[in-house]
């Protein structure tokens, strides 16, 4: 398997350990020990997550959203290694399998991520200014939608969309302005691809493009390139300052 590109500068030391420690992560037994959790969102909804829990206290976080029609146990192992580095991970569900014809609607399902936002925010476990979003697809739109909260220092969005059913997330990750954020793609996957290009044109702040070239998208695309998440996971230390 070739090493995914990054597009951005990275010394060969850098890439010579990210490819040194993906075995070691990722060998490793994929059965994940997290807990389910429940929680309320802002409009009432009940939101509902697996909690994998970092070893030590208090922890830098991040939520994981998936994409539509995929259920939150497809960031299983991912929601496990971060766990393991010490970052405790919150993988949740969306509101619904299919989405809403309404494009505001579908835009207000970011409800979720601020909920969950919320919700590890008020854990004695959780270093509550230390927390980051992940989504998948429709889940990157999502965590780009919540990310004007300013607990948010850092997001990544995996196969994202410039557009996605009506909503656009240009705006939103205007809000985002110096905080970084991750872009992940395959070469195979077109739209995805063009998205991370387009969205990193006069970011107002540090952003970054990790590219594979397996024929998947979202988290299967991490699943498929390990090399590719493990990249995602040194991101994420790296912005929260985990050592």
């Amino acid at each position: 398997m070739s090493l995914p590109a990054r597009v951005s500068r990275a010394g060969p030391g850098r890439v010579r350990a990210a490819l040194v420690l993906t075995a070691a992560l990722w060998s490793a037994d994929a059965t994940a020990a997290g807990r389910n959790v429940t929680f309320r969102a802002d409009d009432g909804r009940t939101v509902t997550g697996t909690l994998f829990e970092a070893s030590s206290a208090p922890a830098p976080a991040v939520v994981l959203v998936p994409a539509l029609g995929h259920p939150r146990d497809e960031w299983q192992a991912l929601g496990q290694r971060f766990a393991d580095l010490n970052i405790t991970a919150l993988a949740i569900d969306l509101p619904s399998a299919t989405a809403p014809a309404d494009a505001r609607d579908l835009a207000g399902w970011s409800v979720v991520v601020r909920a969950s936002v919320n919700w590890l925010a008020a854990q004695p476990a959780v270093k509550a200014t230390s927390i980051a979003a992940a989504g998948a697809s429709l889940g990157g739109t999502l965590v780009a939608a919540a990310a004007a909260d300013p607990r948010i220092r850092a997001l990544a969005l995996v196969s994202p969309s410039e557009e996605f059913r009506g909503v656009r997330v240009e705006g939103a990750l205007r809000q985002v302005g110096s905080r970084p954020v991750l872009f992940v793609a395959s070469r195979k996957d077109p739209y995805a691809s063009r998205s991370a290009r387009d969205l990193t044109k006069d970011a107002p702040g540090p952003r970054e493009t990790f590219l594979g070239d397996a024929a998947s998208h979202g988290v299967p695309l991490l699943t498929a390139e390990p090399d590719l998440a493990r990249r995602l996971v040194e991101w994420f230390q790296q912005t929260l300052g985990v050592n």
